[in-house]
Formats: C-alpha cells, sequence, structure tokens
C-alpha cells in the first residue's frame, strides 16, 4: 500500500461507505490515488468511520466559573455612577412637583384675597380685638390682633375651621390674663395645620409646646410659609395714618380703615399680597439664614410711625442698619451665652396671629438673601412680639427664588438676582412706581 502523505489526507476527507470501486481504466489520471487492495479497503474503512464518528461527537463543555473580584468591582463602579447621574435627575423633578404644589397654594390665596375684596369691599387686615367695658369700646394691641389668614379661611374651604374661633377674643394668650385673651380657650383651632398655608418644601414646626399643654394636636404649632405682606416698609403698624404703612394689609388699629382696591393706584398686577418665606427651626442656640436678630433699635434717624421706615424714602439708614444686624448675626453665631435672647428662630409660627414674623410681613430684600431678619423691638427677653418695625422677609427652600402672589390673584416666581428698588415698588400700594414686566 503507497503511504504517501497525499493518500492519507485523501482517506480523511473521504467517507469509503459511499465510495464504488472505479476501474482503473476509467479513473482520471489526477486524482492520483492508487487502487486500494482488497484486503486493505474493509480495516481502513472501518478505522476511518470510527475516527470520523469520534471527531462528530460534541466536545464536552467547560465548567462555569464566576466573577472575578476585579469584574465584580467595575460592575458595582458602573452602578454607582448610574445612580449618581439619576439622583439628580429624580430630587430636581421632586422638587418641581413641590414648587408647584407651592405655587398652587399661593394661587389659592390669590383667589381668597380677591372673593374676599369682593365680598367686603376691602383687603383682610390685621383686625384688632374690640372689648367692652362700661358702654366703651376699646382695641387691643397688635400682638392680640387676628391674621389676614384668619379672616380669609371661609374663602379657602375652611369654613369649619373659621366658626370653630371666637374672633371676639384675642387670638393668643391664656383665659385668665386680663381676661380676654383666647389663645388656650380655643387652641384646637388654632393649632389645626392649613395645608394651603405651608410649602411642601418646608419642614412644618415640631415644637409641642403650645401654652405647655399637651393632648390636642400633639400640641403643635400650625406653621405659615406664606406672609401677608405688609408693604416696603418697617412698620407693621397704621394705627393712626395710613400712612405709616404703604403695603395692602397691617395692623389698622382703631382710626385706620383697611386698603380697598381703589387705594391700589400702582395696579394689582404690579403689588404683592403674600410672600413666601421659610419657617423657623425653632434652635436659638444655632444661627439660621432664616432666623431673627434682635436688633434693639431702628435705622438711623427713624422712629415708630416714621416715613423713613419705608422704601425707598429711608434707604440710605435701612442700608446702615441691615450691616449692623448683619454684624450681630455674625458675632452671635459663635454660641455665645446671648444667642438665647438675641436669636429667634419661629418665624412663620402660627397662621392665626396678625403680627410681623407669624403672619405680618414685608418686601424689603431680595429672596434667599445672606441678611437675616431683624427685629427694631427695645427690650431684650426670651420671646419675641411682633409689634415692634423689623424687617421680616421673603426666604423659601426652592433653587433660585421664592413665590409670590400679586393682588390680582397672579403668582410669580421673584429670583433672587431681582434687584432690592424693584422689590420695593412690588411692595409698595400707591408710590407710582413704574415697573417692568422682565425686571423679576
Amino acid at each position: 500500500m503507497d503511504t504517501r502523505p497525499g493518500w492519507v489526507w485523501i482517506l480523511l476527507l473521504l467517507d469509503f461507505d459511499s465510495i464504488v470501486p472505479v476501474p482503473a481504466r476509467v479513473r482520471p489520471a489526477w486524482v492520483g490515488v492508487p487502487e486500494i487492495p482488497g484486503d486493505v479497503r474493509p480495516s481502513l474503512c472501518l478505522l476511518l468511520s470510527r475516527k470520523d464518528r469520534a471527531m462528530r461527537k460534541r466536545p464536552a463543555r467547560r465548567p462555569g466559573r464566576g466573577f472575578t473580584l476585579i469584574e465584580l468591582l467595575v460592575v458595582i463602579a458602573i452602578i454607582a455612577v448610574l445612580i449618581a447621574l439619576l439622583l439628580p435627575a429624580v430630587q430636581a423633578a421632586r422638587e418641581a412637583a413641590r414648587r408647584a404644589q407651592c405655587t398652587n397654594n399661593l394661587k389659592q390665596l390669590g383667589l381668597g384675597f380677591q372673593n374676599y375684596i369682593s365680598t367686603n369691599d376691602c383687603v383682610p387686615p390685621s383686625m384688632p380685638v374690640a372689648t367692652y367695658s362700661g358702654g366703651t369700646v376699646s382695641y387691643q394691641g397688635v400682638w392680640e390682633s387676628w391674621s389676614p389668614h384668619s379672616m380669609m379661611l371661609p374663602f379657602l374651604e375652611q369654613q369649619p375651621l373659621y366658626n370653630s374661633l371666637n374672633f371676639s377674643l384675642a387670638p393668643d394668650g391664656s383665659v385668665s390674663s386680663a381676661g380676654f385673651y383666647g389663645g388656650e380657650a380655643q387652641w384646637t383651632g388654632v393649632t389645626t395645620r392649613v395645608k394651603a398655608f405651608l410649602c411642601p418644601s418646608s419642614v412644618p414646626p415640631s415644637v409641642q409646646d403650645y401654652f405647655g399643654k399637651g393632648g390636642v394636636n400633639n400640641n403643635q404649632y400650625a406653621g405659615n410659609n406664606y406672609f401677608a405682606c405688609a408693604g416696603s416698609g418697617l412698620d407693621p403698624d397704621a394705627a393712626n395714618d395710613p400712612a405709616d404703612n404703604n403695603g395692602l394689609m397691617f395692623w389698622i388699629g382703631t382710626a385706620v380703615k383697611p386698603v380697598t382696591l381703589a387705594g391700589i393706584t400702582d395696579g394689582t398686577s404690579n403689588t404683592i399680597a403674600f410672600g413666601e418665606w421659610k419657617m423657623g427651626d425653632f434652635n436659638t442656640a444655632k444661627a439660621s439664614p432664616q432666623d431673627i436678630m434682635h436688633y434693639q433699635q431702628l435705622p438711623p434717624g427713624s422712629n415708630w410711625g416714621s416715613p423713613l421706615l419705608n422704601m425707598p424714602f429711608g434707604a440710605q439708614g435701612f442700608r446702615q442698619w441691615l450691616q449692623g444686624c448683619a454684624a450681630m448675626y455674625l458675632t452671635s453665631a459663635d454660641g455665645k451665652s446671648e444667642m438665647n435672647t438675641l436669636n429667634h428662630s419661629q418665624i412663620g409660627r402660627d397662621w392665626h396671629q396678625g403680627e410681623m414674623s407669624t403672619t405680618l410681613g414685608n418686601a424689603l430684600l431680595p429672596p434667599n438673601s445672606p441678611y437675616p431678619n431683624c427685629s427694631g423691638a427695645s427690650y431684650v427677653g426670651a420671646g419675641l412680639d411682633g409689634d415692634a418695625p423689623g424687617m421680616f422677609t421673603f426666604s423659601s427652600y426652592h433653587p433660585g427664588g421664592a413665590n409670590a402672589a400679586f393682588a390680582d390673584g397672579s403668582v410669580h416666581f421673584l429670583k433672587n438676582s431681582t434687584s432690592m428698588l424693584v422689590i420695593w415698588q412690588l411692595g409698595s400700594r400707591a408710590q407710582g412706581e413704574v415697573i417692568s414686566a422682565d425686571s423679576y
């Protein structure tokens, strides 16, 4: 048998079970394969047939292997990067939803404001409580006044809550004090949280010490994120002269009537009715941006009822006063012992009391300014009464600015970059300013 290499390769490629013998005389010369002897062919075909069947068998599978440490770390890193990219988008979407809800709350306040005017022919004031003694009517002071928010409750779908309040009693204080305080007598109503007064981006007050009592509404402060704008001035009191205050809602006292639509000569679309602020954290040992510094003095050259408390007439003294208050904020933030008496953190504490820092505020600075809120009250104590002139202005947890409801019922977002002069113009009702729509 010829065992040349060509012969071996030809045999490997042929299936001898199907070969038909070809006579040598008719076999092409180029095939080059010699005739296989009869005694060799069967054994060779058997050998190749077995080899062919073995080659056709499926190879055995290799056993699987696990992840290496490097592969696992790479996968974890990729997942972490994806989460880092996704979380800000999720948080931004949630904040957008909260801001939309906040805008809706102020829209409800704006509509309630308009409905109140339609019914009463005036804006809702900070309403003093009248008492009767010996046939004589007398009115209590600012901190015994009901807020514009409480006056508007029936127009905010809160008629049952409105009916539960006794407006012949002062909204704060105890029953035994002078006989006419009613806060303790009706704290079920005044500690009820109203959704329309709370921004979802802000945290409601967690303090549980309303009058030191327990068992009712968790003894909580109700909270309020939307102040009624008393104007672009520091004085909330217009008890003797409406010129003392250039805004819409303030304490009217006994001699001043509430503002009417005819009195808003700057236009309802150019005058702020309600603004947004952050509620206090009630931690007097920590300085927070929304805290109130007890500065104990008014701007240079001004006093209670002075026209220099209104902007822009008192702008020069106001700027000096602002710097002094900010300096006190910086020196008091280091944990000194006077922190508990000079720093107050109850802004937006409730919605029922008609005084500055609780329901009344002013348009003096752009939203989220670096300056703290400031009180000009001369006395120093553990608490803070809002019957003194001061600055309690815009702030929010929304990036870039804060919401405000205008007197026409519209809601606008005031940017942090809005100029101070524009804020003053938007806060006043009748100073004749011309305001461009793209200035805020």
